[in-house]
């Protein structure tokens, strides 16, 4: 027999878990209004397909499922229809630190892990920032097991590499024309016209 959930009961349950949903969609979104409106999607669709979820069962992994789910769907509006999606600058929202050094410390981690492709980025979230378990974030983003593993071992490879300075702070897609690999190739493309010019 199933165990019947009040809508009041649901609605506090749905109410405990926004301030981590709002923590995840932050960071997925970059930006706040952007966030404030997903929470809210996902919490409406929570409410309007209550019935499927289990009393019993990880409501959390259940929440995050819906917000991945409809992030991903946005983004792929936003490609569709081609959107330019404007981000509001990075502001110190976290608590002050006693030190100017963890404050620095902490505002590059937060800028490395935005230079994370989004399939690392989401997983080093959900296990670094929420606590999930591997399980559940598997569940959350419908990847196996062993895809989780892996896109966390790279994104902490890469985040250790950015913090210490090693990468470049800027995202893959944003390469100049001056960039090394373009120079490689400019290079390549001179000594072709040279020798077909002698």
């Amino acid at each position: 027999m199933r165990k019947v959930v009040s809508m009041s009961d649901f609605g506090r349950l749905l109410e405990s878990q926004i301030p981590r949903l709002h923590r995840y969609a932050r960071a997925l979104t970059r930006d706040a209004t952007r966030a404030d409106d997903l929470v809210q999607n996902c919490l409406v669709r929570a409410l309007d397909k209550q019935h499927l979820w289990r009393p019993g069962t990880n409501l959390r992994a259940w929440l995050f499922t819906i917000l991945h789910n409809q992030h991903v769907n946005e983004v792929r509006c936003v490609v569709r229809d081609g959107a330019r999606i404007v981000r509001e600058p990075d502001t110190a929202d976290s608590a002050v630190l006693p030190s100017a050094i963890s404050s620095l410390q902490l505002r590059d981690l937060k800028r490395a892990i935005t230079v994370l492709p989004e399939e690392q980025r989401q997983v080093v979230l959900l296990v670094g920032l929420e606590g999930m378990r591997y399980e559940e974030v598997a569940a959350t983003l419908g990847v196996p097991l062993g895809t989780v593993r892996s896109r966390l071992a790279r994104g902490r490879c890469s985040l250790r590499k950015i913090v210490e300075g090693a990468l470049r702070m800027t995202p893959r897609r944003s390469r100049k024309s001056g960039s090394p690999r373009r120079a490689g190739k400019d290079r390549k493309l001179r000594h072709a016209q040279r020798r077909r010019g002698s």
